[in-house]
């Protein structure tokens, strides 16, 4: 009877100290969790302070060319982008679930393009500061900033779905920006009222900043027909990751003229809340109506609160309009990004 009762009273012993050291696992588990979450913070500074900051004192100090810097950009647009949109798409997984993410791509882009330009952009008188204004509206640091925001709360799955999101920016960008830009630029010249409308069409949609649709589409191909993709260009993906950072955020820094800043405070301000305020108002209405996987949701609302993208700037440069406006936008709202916005979403989304 002894040995009985010993036994009944051991087992809920044995039962709570499982539970304890299940519990213990759990703590453990969550606390290494939250280390390389705060451990990958790292990677803003890596890839978009640093490079950022690298551009600016090699413009202070006169060590790089204005020929150069725009050498670096058509590289990273017509060789970086395009090889990271062959291999993206080689394994983008074709599944009806995912369909959804493509769709806010789209949102993302259109959306605060469409009300920049009723509100703000109209109003500018000129066509220099039109073009550039729309690029900063119609483009947010979705790959980039938000894809390693993303990955900071949610590691590869975030960073994923924020790759997915940024890729149909990064189609728009192609067939959408791009010309308006061109618009823009050979409205100010006159080009539009000496040319044909086919020559100008083809201009505005046909030149080597286009090149990165053709690696979309070579990719879809390869996918398509089943085609691994070697082992070894994942590696090449992740070191293009870090080199289109770099190749992109730099030039980006070349251009920031802090003097200048303040001259365009008005549009960004008109930017801030677009990008703070209307679009992430909006983006959220969107996406509790529609049943989404929690961390696609949490995802898409953070790439929602995304500034300006350095492809604003750069597309200005390409096709000579006013760089200093999106420069400006580009400097403010980042700034504000990280050291405000996106700290409230980490301790709110995680």
């Amino acid at each position: 009877m002894e040995r009985i009762h010993h036994q009944s009273h051991a087992a809920p012993r044995r039962l709570l100290a499982a539970k304890r050291a299940g519990s213990h696992r759990q703590r453990r588990r969550a606390a290494k969790k939250e280390g390389l979450s705060m451990l990958r913070i790292l990677f803003v500074l890596t890839d978009l302070v640093a490079p950022l900051a690298c551009g600016y004192f090699l413009k202070q100090h006169r060590l790089l060319s204005q020929r150069v810097n725009d050498c670096l950009i058509r590289f990273n647009i017509i060789i970086v982008n395009t090889l990271l949109a062959l291999l993206a798409f080689w394994v983008l997984p074709l599944d009806r679930s995912l369909l959804i993410a493509p769709l806010f791509g789209c949102f993302l882009v259109l959306f605060p393009g469409l009300i920049g330009y009723a509100l703000f952009a109209r109003r500018l008188k000129s066509p220099l500061d039109r073009g550039a204004y729309m690029g900063s509206a119609l483009l947010a640091n979705l790959g980039t900033l938000g894809g390693v925001c993303a990955f900071i709360l949610y590691n590869e799955q975030g960073f994923a779905y924020a790759q997915l999101v940024a890729t149909i920016q990064n189609f728009l960008l192609c067939i959408v920006v791009f010309p308006i830009a061109q618009y823009y630029h050979m409205k100010t010249t006159g080009s539009l009222r000496q040319t044909s409308r086919l020559r100008s069409l083809r201009d505005m949609f046909l030149s080597p900043n286009q090149l990165c649709v053709l690696g979309m589409a070579a990719g879809l191909t390869l996918n398509a027909l089943g085609i691994e993709r070697p082992a070894i260009l994942g590696a090449l993906f992740q070191s293009l990751v870090h080199i289109g950072a770099w190749s992109a955020m730099l030039p980006v820094g070349f251009f920031i003229d802090l003097r200048t800043t303040r001259r365009y405070l008005p549009h960004i301000h008109s930017l801030t809340a677009l990008r703070f305020l209307i679009t992430p108002a909006a983006t959220l209405l969107l996406a509790t109506l529609l049943p989404l996987d929690p961390i696609l949701r949490n995802t898409i609302i953070i790439l929602s609160f995304a500034p300006p993208a350095l492809n604003a700037v750069l597309s200005a440069r390409l096709y000579r309009l006013n760089v200093n406006l999106p420069a400006a936008s580009f400097l403010v709202t980042t700034a504000a990004f990280l050291l405000i916005i996106f700290p409230i979403l980490f301790f709110l989304l995680r």
